[in-house]
């Protein structure tokens, strides 16, 4: 990055191919864990890339850190640019919970343009109480790096038990957060659904119904806001938690089926 910070970078490629994808993951994960949707996307003709965000997986940085508070797009800027760069047309790009969050805001900010983009529980609203959202904000200045542990309940990811077996073992999770990182966080979802009518490119909105982690009303308000966008389409599951792409079947099979309605869509309408 620019800064001089390493961030590791996952690549499933497919050969020859026309289209392809960036991810963007959550709070407390890696890029690792997205190798099985790398591969369903690969059965599709796209070329998939995906990286650790800074202070999570193989990257570098203090867990749960920013020097500053808008690192997060910088870095997706950055690892956007290049992959843009190398691709015959713009990749679709795909957040999930935080990396959601960072997507949507750096693309309502225009610091990257993709094709098209997948916006899975995004992080737009939170469980938390309003006298800890102050409290991130008075810290956010007072001790910016100081490290928290998260209030993520884990076990409200999925109810895939096997998926949830693997992420209790993985060495690469953590579960730490600084009033830096917390308090960009509470800013940018309110600052994405008052931004919403700015949305300007097809974007799929995929909303679990019963998510621990964020408050879905979040993703519903953006959805309202931006309702006299045609090219916004949103899918609400009830009954699923936090990882739609993780979630245990009949779930997981319903949410794919929805993305590769919209998919098929897409391609169709193109040129």
């Amino acid at each position: 990055m620019p800064d001089g910070t390493s961030l590791l970078v996952r690549d499933w490629p497919v050969p020859d191919a026309r289209d392809a994808v960036l991810f963007v993951h959550g709070l407390s994960e890696h890029s690792g864990r997205y190798r099985q949707l790398a591969q369903w996307f690969n059965r599709r003709g796209f070329h998939v890339r995906a990286y650790d965000q800074r202070g999570h997986g193989h990257s570098e940085g203090q867990h749960g850190t920013l020097r500053r508070r808008d690192d997060l797009l910088a870095d997706l800027a950055t690892v956007w640019g290049e992959f843009a760069a190398s691709r015959p047309r713009a990749p679709l790009l795909l957040g999930h919970s935080m990396g959601g969050l960072v997507a949507l805001r750096a693309v309502l900010d225009g610091r990257v343009r993709p094709s098209a983009l997948v916006l899975s529980s995004p992080a737009l609203r939170t469980h938390e109480p309003a006298w800890l959202i102050r409290l991130a904000r008075v810290l956010a200045h007072l001790a910016p790096r100081l490290p928290l542990r998260s209030a993520l309940g884990f076990e409200f990811l999925t109810h895939n038990r096997r998926v949830l077996a693997t992420y209790r073992r993985d060495p690469l999770r953590h579960g730490w957060i600084t009033p830096r990182l917390a308090d960009f966080l509470f800013r940018a979802g309110p600052a994405c659904i008052a931004d919403a009518s700015r949305l300007d490119l097809p974007t799929l909105l995929l909303v679990a119904g019963a998510d621990h982690i964020v408050d879905p009303a979040g993703s519903h308000a953006f959805a309202d806001a931006a309702s006299a966008d045609p090219q916004l389409t949103t899918r609400y599951f009830a009954g699923l938690y936090h990882e739609l792409f993780n979630e245990a079947e009949p779930g997981r099979g319903q949410v794919l089926k929805q993305l590769d309605q919209w998919l098929a869509a897409r391609r169709h309408a193109a040129p």
